[in-house]
């Protein structure tokens, strides 16, 4: 293969091929993400749908050939002040920062965040490392009154919740 061809990877159902790099070029994508930012980015609204974030999060983040670490950015009464993946890795990992975290928090002016990332292999379980990072970061922003609401791991079927699982 040369550096220029696309991996396809196949529907396991149908057989169908799929880009998973042009997912996001294509326009039903782009619009769907339109519309969940448009919900999720009014300033005056207030994000009470772990639902709508969760679809947001797995049509950013799903298509991704290589690990990304992102970050919701929130206001006290929990209006979305950005999305922004932080850190891009490799298929297996990717390196997390606390600091730039931190940074980015304040820079932000946020109250609260929300953490996903992708695991590329499809597997939504935490690693431990992933459990390690979520407590360092959590720790890390409590020191500037930053509150870690969720964690997100997007992979195939429904993205885990860590709140949900009790690992917050």
């Amino acid at each position: 293969m040369s550096f220029n061809d696309v991996p396809v990877v196949h529907d396991g159902a149908l057989r169908t091929p799929i880009d998973y790099t042009s997912i996001q070029t294509h326009p039903v994508i782009r619009e769907a993400i339109g519309i969940l930012e448009a919900q999720l980015f009014k300033r005056e609204a207030s994000l009470t749908s772990s639902v709508a974030v969760r679809e947001y999060l797995r049509l950013q983040l799903a298509s991704e050939p290589l690990e990304v670490f992102a970050i919701v950015f929130l206001d006290n009464h929990h209006g979305v002040i950005a999305y922004e993946p932080l850190f891009r890795g490799s298929i297996s990992g990717a390196a997390i920062y606390p600091r730039a975290v931190v940074r980015r928090a304040i820079e932000h002016n946020c109250s609260a965040v929300i953490f996903a990332h992708n695991h590329p292999s499809g597997d939504t379980e935490p690693s431990r490392a992933d459990r390690d990072a979520t407590t360092r970061l959590k720790a890390a922003l409590d020191l500037v009154d930053v509150r870690v609401l969720d964690h997100f791991i997007i992979g195939k079927g429904t993205p885990l919740s860590f709140a949900e699982e009790g690992y917050l």
